[in-house]
């Protein structure tokens, strides 16, 4: 069977000429010309670009979701495979009805009319990993309107199939392909092969959306459905059913009478709300994945689906992306150097000055343009494109986030062409940033760190006798004066810092009181 799919894949890479893109880059170009040599009947006038995108849409759905990991990937890609390759797309035709029900019967051991009171057997979506059918629970369970998504049968050993496949063939570009030890395909694959074993797991895709929804609970702009984990099992997620409009449909918004600009500036104060307060975001924004609801309650909000892909961002990464941020709109390119150095991703004997001037040359010209025109993502990437020429390790989760940015700024420009980012997002990075380094960031800290100096500082007593009770200490005079002053001295610390503690709780007391 996988000499077969084998004999596809090579037969198929023929085509469309993936030898000759290959091979076209070696630096003699002979085995190019070979190729074409072999081949003569072959003429392409298509870019090479989009002839991949089209070979990885006849090799099937795990080829077309691997194009989607790997458009993600800027930092391996030229701009236009990348831009090419993110416009891949499931359009898989969905399994039978009878093949679903079998597998919800083989998740609960019972039949489908046992879980739910309907079941619609027409699916709503059909995607490479899962289907979407809608369905009722049963009064006992609530009685709910659910969306139930099922996973595609058989799905391990298709993908364990063409994953080995992948691997064999990225081992040969490798050996092959000048640019293959840089780009490191076998680790591409790798990365790939994890991203897919974790969309295979339902509960974990379900886990995901509870988490955003506890993030967003209560907001006003956007909408998560509830989980309903006693009918989630790792081949069935079963979540509440949203009604809206897909957010490509603008005609359909306008005749609803949502407000598509305030849309716009919505959607770019969800997103930086997960980087930046949460540090966890939904990662695969594209336009099928986002509803807006119209009914009278929620009208206007922004309804998220599909949770297989999230981000996750450190302290660290937050303050390193908002930082660059600001500072690149300041013109402040020194800020933007020393952010990647003091980050750890630049090497420490990375000049600085150097680093400045290669950012300054990539970004300036940007400032000719109005600030609407300019593209955050854009700006992302050519940092990471810059910052490559100095051995800087780009983070895999900020490469996410990159193409997120893409995402939202392509959605936000559609609903509102002359949305300005930097406008909208500048009072949310600077009000972030403020309570990293300022009143806030202090009261937090202190609190944080209150209960390990409560834990230590009643140790120091015993620590003295410890000292002195040691027979292999000739001299503690001076060890324990060491420890009277450090005593001495958080005993000090701590007294002030109890006093600023009761100065800005009387302030926040008083404050409403005094206004």
């Amino acid at each position: 069977m996988r000499l077969f799919r084998l004999a596809k894949i090579l037969s198929i890479s023929s085509r469309f000429g993936l030898d000759e893109m290959i091979l076209e880059h070696e630096p003699s170009g002979r085995l190019a010309a070979l190729s074409r040599a072999l081949h003569f009947w072959r003429r392409f006038d298509t870019p090479s670009a989009v002839r991949l995108r089209l070979a990885l849409e006849a090799l099937g759905p795990i080829f077309v979701k691997f194009g989607q990991v790997l458009s993600t990937r800027r930092d391996l890609l030229r701009p236009d495979i990348a831009d090419e390759l993110a416009k891949l797309q499931d359009r898989v035709p969905p399994f039978s009805s009878e093949l679903a029900l079998a597998q919800i019967e083989a998740a609960y051991g019972r039949p489908a009319s046992e879980v739910f009171a309907e079941f619609d057997s027409t699916p709503v979506a059909s995607a490479s990993i899962a289907q979407v059918h809608f369905a009722r629970l049963r009064p006992e369970d609530g009685g709910h309107e659910v969306a139930v998504k099922v996973l595609r049968p058989e799905m391990r050993s298709v993908i364990a199939n063409d994953l080995a496949l992948l691997d064999t063939l990225a081992g040969l570009l490798e050996s092959v392909w000048s640019d293959g030890k840089r780009l490191k395909p076998r680790e591409v694959v790798a990365e790939f092969a994890k991203y897919l074993y974790d969309e295979l797991d339902l509960m974990r895709e379900a886990a995901n959306c509870s988490q955003l929804r506890r993030n967003f609970h209560g907001s006003h702009l956007l909408q998560v459905p509830e989980v309903y984990w006693d009918q989630c099992t790792t081949t069935v997620m079963v979540m509440e059913r949203m009604r809206g409009i897909p957010i490509s449909q603008t005609g359909a918004l306008i005749v609803a009478g949502v407000d598509l600009p305030a849309l716009s500036r919505a959607g770019v104060e969800i997103f930086f709300t997960q980087v930046f307060r949460d540090g966890f975001f939904h990662a695969d924004m594209h336009p099928g994945n986002i509803f807006i609801a119209t009914d009278p309650a929620h009208h206007g909000r922004y309804i998220a689906l599909d949770f297989g892909i999230v981000g996750t961002l450190t302290d660290s990464d937050k303050n390193y992306l908002a930082q660059n941020f600001l500072a690149f709109f300041q013109r402040d390119y020194k800020r933007v150097a020393t952010a990647h150095i003091e980050a750890g991703w630049a090497p420490p004997d990375t000049r600085a000055d150097e680093f400045e001037a290669a950012v300054r040359a990539v970004c300036e010209p940007i400032f000719d343009r109005p600030l609407h025109e300019i593209s955050f993502g854009r700006v992302l990437l050519r940092l990471f494109q810059t910052s490559r020429r100095f051995n800087v390790e780009i983070q895999p989760q900020l490469v996410m986030l990159q193409k997120t940015l893409l995402n939202i700024e392509g959605l936000g420009r559609q609903l509102d062409p002359n949305l300005d980012l930097w406008k909208t997002a500048k009072p949310f990075l600077e009000r972030w940033m403020n309570e990293q380094v300022g009143r806030r960031a202090f009261q937090r800290g202190v609190q944080q760190e209150a209960p390990n100096w409560a834990r230590m500082l009643p140790q120091l007593p015993r620590l003295v006798h410890q000292a002195l009770a040691r027979p292999e200490a000739p001299d503690v005079a001076p060890q324990l004066a060491k420890l009277v002053r450090t005593q001495r001295q958080q005993n000090r610390l701590l007294a002030v810092i109890v006093v600023l503690l009761a100065a800005l709780l009387l302030s926040q007391y008083f404050a409403p009181h005094l206004g």
